[in-house]
């Protein structure tokens, strides 16, 4: 070996700069950095740098973080975080169970990056496996409730029964503002009802709804199926004694129990909620799990979230999407009772595919081995003198005990926890996981030096505790899907087709502006799925979670240097939840000063509909601020509301780098003037991406902000959840944090069921920002930069790009107006994006912020060649559209309106004017690499015209 050959350099440091970890995260290498400066006429990265972000924020100081680590030591160091954590037996319950994740699911869907770094499914055409996947879990849900149809799931079972409560209003013809909460609800589901309730200035009324409904008047009530001591109660009186009151009435219902049990939707219920946790998900010390709802279909059009629907396809075939988008609650925007424009996809799949994994008689045999074994657990105890406070149950029992501290250090001392209710009562929850040896180990625990029973014996003398009329007598998952994937080999298949269908980040760019799909980094992924993190109940006693709470509190330290805030909480489980828990805290910061007058929130025309959804809900008043011609804020006309609201003015939500793209100059101008007049300034992180090591919005005049962890911060999107939104804040704010009272903290109560929410995946960012270390953050925000305006320069000949900075520059993505096409030819935003299917492309964010237009966001991740390969794609597609203006094409019958175009379609019958070489092939490069759309374009309003939200007949797929 030569040592002075430049391929072999000759020192250490050298060696290992070139193998380190940001140079693979950051798909341009040097010389196509280079070439796409060219392009923009710049010399270098701080000549771009300096003319896109205005030089009053613009930081020249590095991030106060360590610099970047290689792979394995950064996995070793975790590896040591995680070995902090001890992982006990849990007997908690409360909503959260053990359970077996399938090892096939486990690989090849929760590992596998062609589920989890898929988008939401807003172009149905390219995600009819993720789509048929989660219409299997609401036909599961709607199944197993005995409800009529379901959402798409919701982030966790106590935000699912908040969701309720605003329903409920909504539809209650009862005028009272008191929302009935049974006593027998987990706590942390009656705390987070508290926390949504109080600003809408509804009443909780928390009791016993047996013998307390007839002293209250209430829109609505909240029951536990079983309850949280885990009697299982007939709520028959109590269903038709509220809808005596014309109120409704919603049951957090346990999936599990649900195969042995009376569904809701048979005792009147009128919506059914809860967790699908225990179906194959781990604890994961609280998140993500997916929530559902399901309700009645007559409420379908007032029902929060995303619902999949089937449809037909441009050729009269089967083909899933999207139903009601136009309903979706955010998009009501300051009337919206909700802003929930996510879900829990990635876990809703894997909760559905559990139950075509183990079929309607798998998941009874699961539900009957449990309480089997909660019985023979019942007997035991009651031969050492002890009695369930629960006289029927499924899989909990209530236990009375002379000292409930002595009970938990035995149970400690053999690698268990119980749930702590008081100093005299101990509850205890079987699950899937539960074995003879739990039981005979807690009978040991109770023994207090007694004779422990026998096994054997006392199983032959336990029984059934399940009340005889709420037995379930109806079947549940008869479709095929539920019975025909039961081996491995079939199973596996059924995975990869639904799979192949899909586009995802392992086959392409996905250039979505405002969502940031970057690269989600194998190593970074690593950690999710490791026992110490994911085998932790939520509520484990904090000497158990050690390794959980270092790594919260190093997380936490890590996004204050990102951001230039004082203090973070974790707790939020979304971006919407991070924006309702930031509103909330200058809500209680204003409170706090005797100014709870202020309810003024002042948000720009361009906002994301989340911001003024979210407003209402933090019990603020709207106020909406103008933007100039160029996209940005007007800053005359804040000035003028900021004035003419000056008394009751709270505070103004603004996106930076703005929705249109761009570093606005007068931020440090718009937050001085609602500082002025008594607001706090909100900044959404929705494009922090541009920021990281660059400019903080903590230095830069903001109180508060959330992250999008699965935007700027790597946690993948999961085809459309799971997501974190953690909220940053100056140290004003810091006491207003998100409390939980399983920590002891205030603050505004909880946001989410559990007090760090989705706590299984914040080891991805902590992953990720350890790995780019401070140097490395910063390239990645230059470079989303450099790459947004390269794309925006390449394509500003063929589209005009619609808004730009002072000196002509994008932030980290540009808008493409094809508004003018549109006049000239009848191509529409729509056209293009189907036809981009057929160069094997995502569409970039359609019509949003403004109609008609395309928002693209490259990031960082993409290197120069597939930014290239996405730039000819959109030149050879406006060559398409010029020849439609010129004749060449048929202005209702070319490879537009057509798009996108199936295998199927090709090779039949063609009657086009155009080729089928021009349909599939129209770049050269597509037959080495070219994605097939599964279905031809779908059709939307037959759609909505002719709603079905589960899984058809077997018929009307013979039909199709």
């Amino acid at each position: 070996m030569n040592m002075n050959d430049t391929r072999f350099p000759a020192t250490l440091a050298q060696l290992e700069q070139r193998d380190d970890f940001v140079g693979r995260h950051i798909g341009p290498d040097n010389t196509e950095t280079r070439a796409m400066l060219r392009t923009l006429g710049l010399d270098s990265i701080d000549q771009l740098i300096d003319r896109v972000i205005p030089g009053s924020i613009l930081s020249s100081s590095p991030l106060s973080l360590p610099e970047s680590r290689s792979e394995p030591e950064t996995l070793a160091r975790l590896r040591e975080i995680a070995g902090e954590n001890r992982v006990f037996r849990s007997f908690i319950g409360t909503g959260y169970y053990g359970c077996h994740t399938p090892a096939v699911v486990q690989r090849n869907v929760l590992e596998n990056p062609a589920w989890y770094t898929a988008y939401t499914p807003y172009q149905p055409e390219i995600s009819q496996g993720r789509l048929e996947a989660l219409l299997n879990f609401q036909t599961m849900v709607t199944d197993l409730t005995g409800m009529e149809i379901a959402n798409a799931s919701l982030l966790d079972e106590a935000t699912a029964a908040a969701e309720a409560m605003t329903f409920c209003r909504r539809l209650s013809k009862n005028p009272a503002k008191a929302f009935f909460v049974s006593r027998d609800c987990h706590p942390q589901t009656i705390e987070v009802v508290r926390t949504r309730a109080e600003p809408l200035g509804f009443e909780v009324i928390v009791g016993d709804p047996a013998t307390e409904l007839g002293a209250h008047e209430f829109f609505g009530v909240l029951l536990q199926y079983p309850a949280s001591t885990g009697e299982v109660i007939d709520y028959d009186d109590i269903v038709a004694a509220a809808h005596g009151k014309q109120a409704l009435v919603v049951v957090a219902a346990d999936l599990l129990a649900l195969t042995l049990l009376k569904p809701p939707g048979e005792f009147g219920a009128d919506v059914a909620i809860g967790t699908t946790q225990r179906f194959g998900i781990p604890l994961g010390y609280g998140g993500p799990h997916a929530a559902y709802f399901a309700t009645r279909d007559a409420h379908k059009r007032v029902m929060p979230g995303r619902v999949v629907g089937v449809s037909i396809d441009s050729h009269g075939d089967k083909a899933y999407r999207l139903a009601m988008q136009t309903r979706e609650q955010h998009i009501r925007r300051e009337k919206a009772t909700s802003n929930i424009c996510t879900a829990q996809v990635l876990l809703a799949v894997m909760a559905a595919l559990y139950a075509c994994y183990h079929g309607p008689q798998g998941l009874t045999t699961i539900a009957r081995r449990v309480h089997r074994l909660t019985a023979t657990l019942a007997e035991g105890l009651r031969r050492l003198g002890y009695t369930a406070a629960n006289g029927s149950f499924f899989d909990t029992l209530t236990v009375a005990v002379s000292n409930a501290a002595t009970v938990h250090a035995a149970a400690r001392s053999y690698g268990m926890n119980l749930r702590e209710i008081d100093a005299h009562t101990i509850g205890i929850s079987l699950d899937e996981t539960t074995t003879r040896a739990d039981v005979g180990a807690l009978w040991t625990v109770f023994a207090n030096g007694a004779v422990v029973p026998d096994f054997n014996t006392i199983e032959s003398g336990a029984r059934d505790t399940l009340p005889a009329g709420q037995l379930r007598t109806s079947a549940f998952l008869t479709h095929p899907v539920f019975s025909e994937h039961r081996s491995e080999t079939k199973m596996l298949r059924y995975l990869r087709a639904l799979a192949d269908k899909d586009l995802a980040l392992d086959r392409t760019m996905i250039p979505l502006g405002s969502c940031t799909m970057k690269l989600n980094a194998t190593t970074e992924m690593i950690p999710v799925t490791w026992p110490e993190f994911g085998d932790i109940h939520p509520f484990a006693p904090a000497d158990q979670a050690q390794g959980y709470a270092q790594l919260t509190a190093e997380l936490e330290q890590m996004l204050c240097a990102c951001t230039g805030y004082d203090a973070v909480s974790l707790q939020p489980n979304a971006g919407s939840q991070g924006e309702y828990a930031g509103l909330l805290a200058i809500r209680a910061f204003h409170a706090s000063r005797g100014e709870a007058h202020r309810n003024v929130c002042l948000i720009p025309s361009s906002a994301h509909g989340t911001n003024p959804a979210t407003a209402q809900m933090a019990g603020m008043q709207v106020v909406v601020v103008a933007c100039d011609d160029n996209g940005n804020v007007d800053v005359t006309d804040l000035k003028k509301k900021a004035e003419q609201h000056s008394k009751n003015l709270a505070a103004i939500m603004i996106t930076y780098p703005s929705t249109h793209g761009v570093f606005e100059t007068a931020i440090r101008e718009i937050t001085e003037i609602v500082h002025a007049h008594g607001g706090q300034v909100y900044i959404d992180g929705a494009n922090m991406n541009a920021m990281v090591g660059l400019c903080g919005p903590g230095k830069f005049g903001g109180d508060v902000s959330h992250l999008n962890l699965h935007k700027t911060f790597c946690i993948p999107h999961g085809g459309g959840g799971p997501g974190v939104g953690p909220i940053g804040v100056k140290s004003h704010l810091a006491p207003f944090l998100p409390g939980h009272g399983t920590t002891g903290l205030k603050g505004i109560g909880a946001v989410a069921a559990a007090p760090w929410g989705s706590a299984s995946i914040l080891p991805i960012t902590w992953t990720y920002i350890a790995l780019m270390g401070r140097d490395g953050l910063r390239h990645a925000s230059v470079m989303a930069i450099l790459n947004a305006n390269y794309v925006a320069r390449r394509l500003e000949a063929h589209y005009p790009v619609l808004y730009r900075g002072e000196n002509g520059m994008v932030a980290h993505e540009c808008i493409l107006d094809l508004r003018p096409l549109k006049d000239s030819t009848g191509i529409s935003v729509d056209d293009v994006a189907k036809r981009l299917i057929d160069f094997g492309f995502h569409a970039p964010t359609m019509s949003f912020p403004v109609p008609g237009t395309l928002m693209i966001e490259p990031t960082e991740s993409e290197s120069k060649v597939e930014l290239d390969r996405f730039c000819d794609a959109m030149i050879a597609i406006r060559e398409e559209i010029a020849k439609v203006a010129s004749g060449e094409f048929d202005a209702k019958d070319n490879p537009l309106v057509n798009a996108p175009h199936t295998a199927a379609a090709i090779t039949g019958e063609w009657a086009h004017p155009y080729s089928r070489e021009q349909a599939v092939y129209p770049l050269a490069s597509l037959r080495t690499n070219k994605y097939w759309s599964p279905v031809g374009r779908v059709d939307n309003a037959y759609g909505d015209r002719n709603l079905v939200c589960a899984c058809p007949p077997m018929s009307d797929y013979e039909q199709a």
